[in-house]
This record gives structure tokens, sequence and C-alpha cells, in this order.
């Protein structure tokens, strides 16, 4: 029986009350493409198999369990890979967007919403940046009954004995009996008080944690919750938080279970709950260009690896977006996630941010110490960018925790073991560097083991219409402003403009836009004054006058090329040397075309 079946009850209820909020059906099929809850048709094919339950037939359920991606799709009728009983119209289904369920790794299935009628189709073209992760939302509710119906059934099958309660919690547990003995413990307790289970079972708590609390509860009966404790036993500080209840029969307090971790551990957790970025996905970075579907393909290929990748680009083309979908589609997606600017961090604080440091490494530490960012990642992926920017002396300690695999706090002398993927990112030509002694060629190498280049968006021309719409949607659906489309004019100029930025600046000039715009439609007005400085008169004149001759439109073109070339590369000898490379003609040509176009007319001969 599958885990999403355990829990039918709790699955149609969740199908039915999405369906009542969205107006929108609902169907959930679990990871045998079994439906298991549904509103609508579905709702009355409950237990039927969806896709001839050929999870490897290709259609829309099974890529989703397959790739572990969500999918949106907007023309269901006219799309061979969306179903087949669509495609012979046994179904009548418009469009759908639905993702993956995840529990302890895996896919367990798919929730999608699904439009019917045209009304429906708009709301999820609409609102699908919104109803995604709303979804997904939605999933995590499904699989936190999945995980509380577990503990339920491990309880019953052990006639509610501690000895399974402890067993099935990841955090320190620790019993003692109504005369204050250790009647029990876990194996995390064992780890953190440094003594084995027969050392422990029956002493008296007070002889590990001296004037515990936990004492205070057998006589009155009353727990508490996260409570700071400090303890020394046997020169072993331990610095934890603490939750304890009381174990009571027929009202009578037999006993205290406390729960409990570091310190160290309680931050490393508040850090991933703040800190984490949401998971992003390869199709959230939207482009159809040539350029970027390449290196898009190359990143999903390692992305299951283990191998060290660098990321370069300049400024502003994604390389953070990038690493972060390698992440999520890695294996260790599970894991956590952790960002590291080396350019944002001042070089005092750099080494301690990154390494950490132990109690009293310096003034001002703290008692207990601090993890760092290498032992935060542990188990995931972190995440280096600016790498260019790490001073020299930390280069040689990051290339020793790459070849150990452990990592060494400020002020210690203990090693600990870490299992990490590195992936850095930077906007500087590191073989310079290398070249100028700025960068260890050792390290180098170490983090380059696959290179990936994130290109400019003045290489990718096709995405920036893409891109403009993606934006847009975006944008007015955060600030309520009604822009339907861009006039032609400035889609031609936003296609013209270099983007020095990329698509950050893109992204912010769409957003100045939208603010700007009092009419249905964004014109030229409506954009930043920089980018509308730049505006070739020709090109704009081309859209309003059409009836100019093919070899006036070729002429145009081919002037605004130069123009564009000159503005990237410069006007020195050694410039149109490179210039008349990159067009593949002559450097006589070059000088040719540019005093038929008069340009480059104030330089001397």
């Amino acid at each position: 029986m599958s885990l999403l079946k355990e829990i039918q009850r709790t699955a149609q209820q969740v199908a039915e009350a999405i369906s009542a909020v969205l107006q929108i059906e609902t169907e959930i099929v679990d990871d045998e493409m079994t439906i298991i809850a549904g509103t609508g048709k579905y709702k009355n094919m409950i237990d039927m198999k969806e896709e001839g339950g050929q999870v490897e037939a290709g259609y829309l359920y099974g890529r989703v369990i397959r790739t572990n991606q969500p999918y949106f799709v907007e023309d269901a009728r006219n799309d061979p890979s969306y179903d087949p009983s669509v495609l012979i119209g046994l179904a009548d289904e418009w469009a759908e967007l639905c993702a993956p369920i995840h529990y302890n790794g895996s896919v367990i299935g798919v929730i999608g919403l699904v439009a019917f009628d045209e009304m429906q189709l708009q709301s999820l073209v609409k609102n699908k940046l919104v109803l995604l992760p709303y979804l997904q939302r939605m999933s995590e509710l499904l699989t936190s009954k999945i995980a509380e119906q577990s503990a339920l059934d491990n309880w019953i099958k052990t006639t509610q004995k501690l000895e399974v309660l402890i067993g099935s919690i990841h955090e320190g547990i620790i019993a003692i009996d109504e005369n204050g003995i250790i009647t029990n413990c876990n194996q995390t307790a064992q780890q953190l008080i440094q003594l084995e289970k027969h050392a422990l079972i029956n002493q008296h708590i007070e002889d590990i944690w001296p004037n515990s609390p936990m004492l205070e509860v057998i006589q009155t009966g009353k727990g508490y919750i996260e409570q700071e404790e400090h303890y020394l036993y046997k020169q072993h500080y331990m610095h934890i938080i603490v939750t304890a209840r009381p174990i009571k029969i027929n009202e009578e307090v037999v006993g205290v279970v406390a729960t409990f971790r570091r310190m160290a551990d309680a931050r490393r957790l508040a850090y991933e709950l703040t800190n984490e970025p949401k998971d992003l996905f390869f199709p959230e970075i939207y482009g159809k260009s040539r350029a970027l579907s390449l290196v898009k393909k190359q990143a999903e290929q390692v992305a299951r690896g283990t191998s060290n990748i660098l990321i370069t680009g300049q400024s502003g083309t994604g390389k953070g977006m990038m690493a972060a979908a390698i992440h999520s589609a890695s294996n260790r997606r599970t894991g956590p996630f952790i960002i590291v600017n080396c350019g944002a961090i001042p070089e005092t604080l750099l080494e301690s941010e990154l390494f950490g440091y132990a109690s009293g490494a310096f003034t001002g530490a703290r008692r207990e110490g601090k993890a760092g960012k290498f032992e935060l990642a542990n188990g995931g992926t972190i995440f280096l960018d600016e790498i260019g920017d790490l001073p020299l002396h930390l280069q040689v300690k990051l290339l020793h925790v790459l070849q150990s695999k452990q990592v060494e706090r400020v002020g210690s002398n203990r090693l600990i073991p870490i299992n990490i993927r590195i992936i850095s990112a930077t906007n500087k030509d590191l073989d310079e560097m290398v070249r100028t002694k700025e960068f260890r060629e050792d390290l180098f190498f170490r983090l380059n083991v696959i290179p990936l280049h994130m290109p400019p968006l003045s290489e990718r021309k096709d995405d920036i219409p893409v891109l403009m719409d993606y934006f847009l949607a975006k944008y007015c659906q955060m600030t309520g402003q009604i822009p339907l489309d861009f006039t032609p004019e400035v889609k031609q100029a936003f296609i013209q403009y270099p983007w020095p930025g990329n698509v950050r600046e893109l992204e912010n000039a769409i957003e100045y836009a939208v603010n700007m715009t009092s009419s249905p439609f964004i014109d030229i007005e409506s954009i930043p004054p920089r980018i509308r400085n730049t505006i070739n008169p020709l090109t704009i004149r081309r859209a309003e006058l059409p009836e100019l001759s093919l070899k006036d439109l070729l002429r145009d073109h081919e002037k605004q090329i130069l123009i564009e070339m000159f503005k990237k590369y410069g006007q020195g000898l050694e410039e149109k040397r490179i210039i008349a490379t990159k067009l593949d003609i002559g450097l006589a040509t070059l000088y040719r075309k540019i005093d038929a176009y008069q340009l480059l007319s104030e330089e001397n001969p």
C-alpha cells in the first residue's frame, strides 16, 4: 500500500478544501499512478489508474514522478505528452499545474490543479507563480500527516513504552523515574553527554546534570519547554536546550522524559529556517536561447554528481540561481543549501563565519563557540559566491577543507569531518588571477572540476522577450498594476539595449516601468532613462516606416551592429582588429564601412 493510500481520507479533505478556495478541480495521485483523492469528475475515479498506470510512459504525472519537477501544461488538448485520454477525446481538461509530493527524499505522488474551462485556464495562467508554492505547501501538509500517522502506528505497536518513543526521535532523549534515577536514553543522548548507555542507566540525574530542573517536574507535575541549561561533567561542558514532560499514570507522576539538543545545533536550525532560500528548479531559469539551454543541459547532467562546480559569468547573469537549481536537482536536495558571499563579509569576520570558532577563541566569542558555514552545510551544498574575493590566507584553509573533508574551528585543534559539495562562482578572471599570484593555482583546480559559464544577456537576445513577459507578470501581480503588454518600440528598445547589468538590470527595468506607467501598455516614456537615452532612432523609425526598402533595412542593421561592437570593444587599432575578426571581415573592409556610415568621425587618421 502506498503512503498516500494510508492517509486517503485526509488527502480527500485536502483536495476538497483546495477546490473550495480556488474554484478549480484538484487531483492527487500516488507514485503507482492510482488516484487517491479528487474533486469533480476525479472524485468518481478514486482508486482508478491515471495514464494507464505506467510511470515510464512519458506523460505528465509520470514525468513529475521521475524528474521530481513541477510542470505547467497550458494547452492540454494539443499537448501529445499530457494524457492519452485527452488526446483521444475521452477527457476534456484544458490545462494543469502540478507538483511532486515528497517524503523522506523520495517522490510519493503528484498533486495537480486542473482547468476545465476558459475561466479556470486564465486563473491558472495568471496565478501560476503563486499557485506553485501553494501546491508545495499543500503537499507538505499531506506528508506531515503521513509522518504523524507513522509515529502513531509505531506508538501503538510498542504498547506505549517509552523505549520506542526515545528511539524514534533524533534529539537527545533521557528518562528518569520518580526518584530521579535514569531509566532510559537514546543514542543521541549518549553522544551529547559522552557516556555509554550502560554508564548512564541507574545513575541519579544529579550525578550527570547537577540541580537539573527535571527534579522539580517530579514534584510539581509541570513540565517546561525549550529551557537553556548549562552543565559540566568531568571536564565536558554541555550547553543545551531542554524540554521536559512528566510521565503520568492515573494523574500520578511516575517519571520525567526530556528531549534536548546542543545550543549550537539549535542556532544552526534557526539559520536554516531564516536564511535557506526556497527550492529553485531548472524550469524556473527562464530563457530559450541556445547559449542558456546549453549551460542548463550541462548543469542538469552534473547535478547528481559529487564533483565541485565553478560557475563563471558577469554580475547579474544568474549564477546564484543556477547554483540553487543544481542543489535542488542533486541527491543532496534534502540537505541544507548555505550561501556565502565572500565579497560581502568583512575580511576580519570571514574566517570565523566560514570555519566557526571554539569557546574562548577571541574576545567577545560566545562561550559555547559557533559553528561555521561549512559545518552548517554538512550533508548538503555550500555556495561560495564571489570566490575571487577570498583572501589568500583563507584560500589555504579552504584548500585544506577540500583535501581532507574536515574543518577546524578558529581557536581549536579538533578536526570536524564534513560531507559537503562546493559550488563556487565569480565574475572575475581566475585564470588571470592565478597568473598574477592573486589566487592559488592548486585551489583553482580543486574548485574548477566542473566549469560552467553563464552567458551575458547581450549573447541571449532570444531570451529578452521571454524574460520581459515573466517579469511583467511578476511585478503586475506584486504591485496590483494593470499593464498588459509592451509597445513594439519598447520591445525593440530592450532587445537593442546591451544590458551591462544583465538579467538583474532587466528585472529592475521592468519593475521601474510597471511602477511608472499609467496606461495599459508600457511605452517608451515609462522605461528607465538610461535605456531610453540609448535608443537608436533608426531602429524605432524602422518600426514606424515599414515601407523602407530591404537594402535600407540591411544598411541600418549593419550600422547598428558596428555601433554596438565599438561600444563593446572600443575604438583603438587593436580593438578594430578584434572587431574585424569577430565579424569575419578584413580590416580594410571594416574601415570602408566606418567611412561609409560616418562612424568614429572624431577619430584621428
